[in-house]
């Protein structure tokens, strides 16, 4: 009953050992391609957020006030 108990552990530490060795390569293929990105590009991913999140509270205020008003 140990001796299985053992495998076991055995098999699920090198399942981990291999999972992570792999995430590990894909992690540093990425690493390795980044770059800082431009202004023009920091700009223009600060709109766009900045434009999702102004959408997302609107709706949100719009849900709001229509619950308040059935209510």
């Amino acid at each position: 009953m140990a001796e299985l108990a053992l495998s076991e552990t055995r098999s699920f530490f090198k399942k981990t050992k291999i999972f992570l060795s792999s995430q590990y390569q894909q992690y540093s293929r990425v690493w390795k391609i980044l770059r800082k990105p431009t202004m023009q590009e920091f700009k223009m991913v600060s709109i766009v957020s900045i434009i999702g999140l102004l959408i997302i509270g609107a709706l949100g205020f719009v849900i709001s006030v229509a619950i308040n008003l059935m209510i």
